[in-house]
């Protein structure tokens, strides 16, 4: 049957195709997370130069995966492509908090509303290793500010009252987002509540110290 020997070759050729795209997406997506995954170690050690060039390459990757697969859209809606571009989001948006800058858009970083909350929810993970980086330094504003954040993250994601197939499984995320900012709440009370003790053991030895002085 010649006419199903030339429909098997065309299906060949489409499936050869179809593979080679799906591997080189698979090439990025690794390379676009780990560049991710290294911005955000930047920012975590301020070496802002360093985490502006990850971020730059990771937006190069992710236009050349919506590029690559502008043909293939089921590749690109596919569980390890998005989860790339979720870590995009993440590390687009734990610079731009951790900078005090403004928040880039879903439509600026040209990701789907579902990735984009996503790596937003994880964004509390990174703000919390941020704000106890800023109490052990001394730098309770800061720490608070970065609470003051994940709070306004918090009071988005809870508001996306959707079902799973819409948003991914965001309300899993947010389920954990909440319990980290009660844990980053609970060791941020404590340490100002130490801060507080502390400095007020320490004027009290000095009421102690000159009562002592003008007695002798």
């Amino acid at each position: 049957m010649p006419e199903l020997d030339e429909i098997a070759e065309r299906i060949h050729a489409a499936f050869e195709v179809r593979t080679a795209a799906r591997d080189r997406a698979l090439s990025q997506a690794r390379t676009l997370t780990r560049h991710c995954a290294n911005a955000i170690r930047a920012i975590h050690r301020d070496e802002e130069p360093l985490a502006q060039q990850h971020l730059a390459d990771a937006a190069g990757l992710a236009a050349a995966l919506r590029s690559d697969l502008d043909d293939f859209p089921d590749l690109y809606h596919a569980g390890y492509t998005q989860d790339a571009l979720k870590e995009y989001a993440e590390a687009n948006l734990v610079y731009a908090l951790v900078g005090a800058k403004p928040l880039p858009s879903p439509e600026e970083l040209s990701l789907e509303p579902a990735t984009y909350l996503q790596g937003l929810s994880e964004a509390v993970g990174e703000l919390r290793r941020r704000s106890l980086d800023a109490l052990l330094k001394d730098q309770p504003a800061e720490a608070e500010r970065l609470l003051g954040e994940m709070d306004d993250i918090y009071a988005v994601l809870v508001t996306m009252d959707y079902p799973d197939a819409i948003t991914g499984g965001l309300r899993r995320l947010t389920d954990v987002a909440r319990a980290i900012i009660e844990r980053t709440r609970g060791d941020l009370t404590m340490s100002l509540r130490q801060g507080r003790l502390e400095n007020s053991m320490h004027q009290l030895e000095e009421r102690l110290d000159r009562h002592q002085n003008s007695n002798g």
